[in-house]
């Protein structure tokens, strides 16, 4: 990714009708629109399913991804229009596997079921201990002060625990085959508009230590855009300059429009694309 010129066109982080928080539209409806977009690789990345009783909040449990049982038939799903698409598309069938502090074997139990099938994986970091036990860090921002926010008792603290949590992930994740890459890595910032201001000196402390570890256990970058259509963040959850420090370091990244439908899979490449070209011609 030296130039803008030859960057492939990758969206590496989407999702599927078998994501129970976005659009019951099928794999296939997204893969068309890629194709309209221009895209020539699409990794198909949906959320696995979660240990029963993760979090406390029953409703929202329900709705943060498949069931064990569903699993097969998604893997049968995304390995199908793979082959239906080949030669047109170029589609690396993949999951975004959630850190589960306490709770990894769970995750590596699902992989063992996926048979070496994969040829994608999207490590992220989306739920912290808070109040009543573990919380999602990207519901709402009220429940972002009620279960985290109180918990720890400032910003500062928040960002810490979160940023450990990224550290741990990376390192579980140099343990697992196949390609990775970190999950939108600052979605800690998704409300912040909301909420009590971040420090960003500790903000960019933490990501650039990251960025050893990142290369020590090759694992690439999700430049995730969906942060570009939250109201409340306004940005990417991955900042320019980081992508200059890993193009450096050899540490590869990959565009991620996030999609829950079909009409954001191409939303925020034109940011990607002016970026890596600013930071290429820097």
């Amino acid at each position: 990714m030296n130039s803008y010129e030859s960057l492939l066109k990758w969206n590496g982080h989407t999702h599927t009708n078998f994501c129970r928080h976005g659009s019951p539209a099928p794999m296939e409806a997204y893969l068309e629109e890629a194709l309209k977009h221009g895209f020539e690789r699409y990794t198909i990345s949906e959320h696995p399913p979660l240990p029963a009783g993760w979090i406390p909040d029953e409703p929202l449990m329900r709705e943060l991804a498949m069931r064990e049982e569903e699993l097969p038939g998604y893997m049968e799903a995304a390995l199908g229009v793979k082959r239906r698409y080949e030669g047109r598309l170029d589609i690396r069938v993949g999951l975004e596997l959630d850190y589960l502090e306490g709770n990894t074997g769970y995750s590596e139990r699902l992989l063992e079921q996926t048979e070496g099938r994969l040829d994608d994986l999207l490590v992220s970091v989306h739920y912290l201990r808070g109040r009543g036990g573990m919380r999602s860090i990207d519901y709402t921002p009220q429940d972002f002060r009620d279960n985290l926010l109180s918990y720890y008792g400032s910003m500062e603290a928040v960002v810490g625990a979160y940023f450990d949590q990224v550290e741990q992930a990376v390192e579980w994740a140099g343990s697992l085959s196949c390609g990775k890459r970190l999950g939108h890595v600052n979605l800690i910032r998704k409300f912040q508009t909301a909420l009590p201001a971040m420090d960003p000196g500790q903000l960019d402390e933490r990501l650039r230590k990251l960025v050893p570890a990142l290369k020590r256990y090759g694992i690439g970058l999700d430049v995730n855009t969906a942060g570009f259509r939250v109201p409340t963040c306004g940005e990417a959850y991955v900042p320019g300059w980081l992508l200059a420090v890993c193009r450096e370091e050899g540490i590869p990244f990959v565009f991620g429009s996030d999609a829950h439908k079909p009409e954001d899979v191409g939303s925020g490449w034109e940011w990607f694309a002016r970026t890596v070209r600013t930071e290429a011609n820097a």
